[in-house]
């Protein structure tokens, strides 16, 4: 991706965000929405919109519908906004990857809570009763 590619990019995620929190009276839309990535084709006449929530499947297919329906007002929004010869067409796609970085999280948690436990458990076995064993006496008596 070309360093115009990228910078239209976020400069296109960073209006859509604003617009999202400005504009937009649809309170579908106005609830926590994340506008995560833009990827521009490299012609910059189309960009994929990869919004993320949290709620259910079927919410997030409302959520996808509203934005589809928004499109030509965001883009509107865009052009009085932008400086570009042209505004590319806009397409959302949800983004799960916030979820699935909480899931990961989650698992991840779990293991250091089991690894915790199993650690605990060694270092009960292997405490030393700090030398009342009589060769250990013995055996420090000769080093020193």
């Amino acid at each position: 991706m070309s360093r115009r590619t990228e910078r239209t990019s976020r400069l296109i995620q960073r209006e859509i965000s604003g617009l999202l929190e400005r504009e937009v009276n649809d309170p579908r839309l106005c609830k926590l929405v994340s506008v995560t990535e833009v990827s521009l084709s490299p012609d910059l006449k189309h960009a994929k919109v990869y919004v993320s929530t949290l709620g259910s499947e079927i919410e997030r297919q409302d959520l996808l519908a509203c934005f589809n329906n928004a499109s030509g007002f965001l883009r509107k929004e865009l052009a009085a906004h932008l400086r570009m010869k042209q505004i590319p067409e806009l397409t959302f796609h949800y983004d799960d990857s916030i979820e699935r970085g909480a899931r990961l999280l989650k698992l991840i948690g779990e293991l250091n809570t089991g690894k915790d436990d199993k650690i605990s458990s060694r270092n009960s076995l292997h405490i030393d009763k700090g030398g009342n064993n009589e060769t250990d006496k013995r055996s420090h008596n000769r080093c020193g």
